[in-house]
């Protein structure tokens, strides 16, 4: 009788641990809760690489192309001869909410004024339908409309920066383009920034 009593004990136990493994299996919290945690974990990895492989991405100029009429090939020498702007206590907050970088002090020129250096090819005042992206050696892209840099307040603080706390930028590539007006800096912060197309909207 004790032998029969001990025998549906484990039973009983086996059965409870089954269910249980079942629940899991199929407990939408728990899916969702591993796909969120997937999801922040590719947001995190989004242009981002290691030390090593980061190096091929380092870009020494910056191409301004498409439709302008004076297409220009920068550096950091040719960015300091333009207007130079210094901007203190500048953060980079990505899609999270996660402070990725603070910058103490950076100097830099305004998109604006390398677009109107470049002359956005309008064929009258009201021609005005544009977009600008901001491109990286690695494919990642920042894009603003014309109207968004040149009729509101947002194209006073879109800046291609050269120096970063007294020293050259290197791991990033020698410019970085950066929006500091967006709620959430991370996705506009374009590293190894290789180049700035200009496109009319057709």
């Amino acid at each position: 009788m004790k032998k029969l009593s001990n025998l549906i004990t484990i039973v009983m136990i086996a059965v409870t641990m089954v269910q249980c493994k079942k629940s899991e299996a199929t407990n939408p919290a728990t899916d969702n809760s591993a796909k969120t945690s997937q999801k922040h974990s590719e947001e995190k990895e989004n242009h981002k690489h290691d030390e090593k492989d980061g190096l091929k991405y380092v870009s020494k100029e910056i191409k301004v192309t498409g439709d302008v009429v004076t297409p220009l090939t920068l550096t950091v020498d040719s960015l300091k001869k333009m207007k130079v702007v210094e901007l203190n206590d500048f953060k980079i907050v990505c899609q999270t909410g996660l402070t990725k970088d603070s910058v103490e002090s950076t100097k830099g020129v305004l998109l604006t004024d390398i677009l109107e250096k470049a002359k956005i090819a309008q064929q009258e005042h009201k021609d005005r339908n544009f977009y600008i992206v901001a491109r990286a050696s690695d494919d990642y892209k920042a894009t603003f409309s014309w109207a968004e840099l040149f009729n509101n307040p947002t194209g006073e603080k879109v800046f291609v920066l050269f120096e970063q706390n007294g020293k050259p930028l290197k791991e990033k590539g020698e410019m970085i383009l950066v929006s500091m007006t967006d709620t959430k800096t991370g996705p506009r912060h374009v590293k190894w920034l290789k180049s700035i197309e200009v496109t009319r909207v057709k």
